[in-house]
């Protein structure tokens, strides 16, 4: 794709997005972002131009995307709630993708989950699968990346496990803790897309970092890279997501899911592919260690309050 190609991404503003959005801005590409929080601080000037993502009008949608050759998608919900939910977030998607085919883009970056499945009783991750099938029956082409976890500056997990670890005396873990996960840098997750909006073939790839840690062992990673080594212990996943809606109660966010502790423990974030991320979250963790869990990320506190940076935490 030429220099002068107009490139379309999702929550510019955000978290995988903003990654994207740098190094398209570096490689000299016209941006152009569909995002709901279009006062929320970011880096890029007047470099961006700033549609407002209106999936319940869809000539709207495909206004925006005229003119665009490529699409990154990353937008989605982690959880259901009373304001949002997966099965919104299906229905959303699906609009635009008919946007982007009616507006004539030619490819599509699209962010997923490791292991989708349309059989899943998890519907995260059937929901995931459903907008895998759904970009494949538009004919466009397309890129499907598939991260398990997501880390760096701006991240929701990793930096809750630290910002626990900080308060807590014990952490406990789900069961024996020994299910897998492979966490992927944000800026290596934005180096793939970016990467694969080059090609021109219909592609699915995982998208992992370079290390494997069970659950357990990633707690005790982040403990040790913060000081803040805990003793941990085995709770069932009753117990736990008892305790883990008590901090959403004092955060006033979702800490943790039921279905996300499931797809936890169902190695659901782990796969047998090959990794496509550098950076290692263990060496990140010890290099952001003062930062790191200082302060709370509130998934629900970005939305409500969509002027507040995800530089935050």
């Amino acid at each position: 794709k030429s220099a002068m190609a107009v490139h379309v991404v999702t929550g510019a503003f955000g978290f995988s997005g903003r990654a994207i959005t740098a190094r398209l801005l570096d490689r000299g590409h016209t941006v152009r972002t569909l995002t709901n929080s279009p006062d929320r601080p970011h880096p890029f000037g007047d470099r961006v131009q700033v549609y407002p993502m209106i999936f319940t009008d869809p000539d709207a949608l495909a206004r925006a995307l005229n003119g665009a050759d490529l699409l990154y998608n990353t937008y989605w919900v982690r959880f259901n709630h009373r304001r949002f939910g997966h099965a919104s977030a299906v229905e959303n998607t699906i609009r635009l993708f008919e946007a982007a085919r009616r507006s004539g883009v030619q490819r599509v970056v699209h962010t997923s989950i490791t292991n989708p499945s349309i059989d899943s009783p998890l519907e995260y991750f059937r929901g995931k699968a459903e907008l895998e099938q759904a970009l494949a029956a538009t004919g466009l082409s397309h890129s499907i990346l598939r991260p398990a976890v997501l880390f760096g500056q701006g991240g929701i997990l990793v930096n809750n496990i630290a910002w626990a670890l900080r308060r807590l005396p014990v952490f406990g873990v789900f069961g024996d803790g020994n299910y897998r996960l492979q966490p992927i840098h944000v800026d290596d997750f934005a180096d793939l897309a970016v990467e694969h909006a080059e090609r021109s073939d219909d592609v699915v790839i995982d998208a992992i970092g370079p290390e494997t840690f069970t659950f357990r062992s990633l707690v005790e990673t982040i403990g040790r890279a913060i000081g803040r080594p805990r003793r941990i212990i085995s709770v069932s996943p009753r117990i736990g997501f008892m305790v883990a809606s008590l901090i959403g109660r004092m955060t006033n966010d979702v800490f943790l899911t039921r279905e996300e502790i499931d797809g936890l423990m169902q190695n659901l974030l782990w796969t047998t592919s090959r990794p496509t991320g550098e950076v290692r979250l263990t060496d990140w963790a010890t290099d952001n260690a003062q930062r790191l869990g200082s302060r709370y990320a509130s998934e629900l506190g970005r939305r409500r309050d969509r002027t507040c940076s995800y530089d935050a935490n």
